[in-house]
């Protein structure tokens, strides 16, 4: 790869090709953190997904690029979470998940970092008041990434496997 600053910038479908590329590439990679958990999906549902996404509502969800030297290097998702409903106790704040993949040979270039500051401002755009990042706690380097990037515990998820 060329050096060279990153532009960030609206995803569009002539792009959906390359971000099906990287969600595949961003499963294998998480195949080798946990087996058991990750999987590669369907490359067909990641694309249904996509035009989906990006043939929604505006401001709805995001999907964000980064370019180096007219190539497509990372992605950023922005997907909207649905508000608590009025039973539960949660107090209602507009949040989305965040998900960001850089290709391997863009890391350590500032790519990720471009495309979180894009995500961060089209959130606050979109009166989204929080981001999360679901991180594997296996991935240090997504764990330091978002930390640099003002992310930190939130709380905490417990799960537990049941069976019939």
């Amino acid at each position: 790869m060329r050096d060279g600053a990153p532009t960030v910038r609206p995803a569009t479908p002539a792009d959906i090709d390359v971000l099906v590329r990287l969600r595949v590439a961003n499963a294998e990679a998480h195949i080798a953190l946990e087996p058991a958990i990750y999987r590669v999906p369907d490359e067909a549902a990641v694309r249904r997904h996509f035009a989906a996404v990006l043939a929604g509502a505006a401001g709805r969800h995001a999907v964000l690029v980064a370019e180096v030297a007219g190539r497509v290097v990372g992605m950023v998702e922005v997907i909207r979470s649905p508000e608590p409903p009025d039973h539960q106790i949660l107090r209602p704040e507009s949040s989305a998940q965040i998900h960001t993949v850089v290709a391997d040979d863009a890391r350590g270039r500032g790519v990720g970092s471009a495309l979180v500051i894009a995500a961060q401002r089209w959130a606050v755009a979109a009166g989204i008041a929080h981001l999360s990042a679901g991180i594997h706690h296996r991935n240090a380097g997504a764990v330091r990434f978002y930390g640099r990037h003002g992310y930190a515990d939130s709380g905490l998820s417990l799960g537990r496997r049941v069976t019939g």
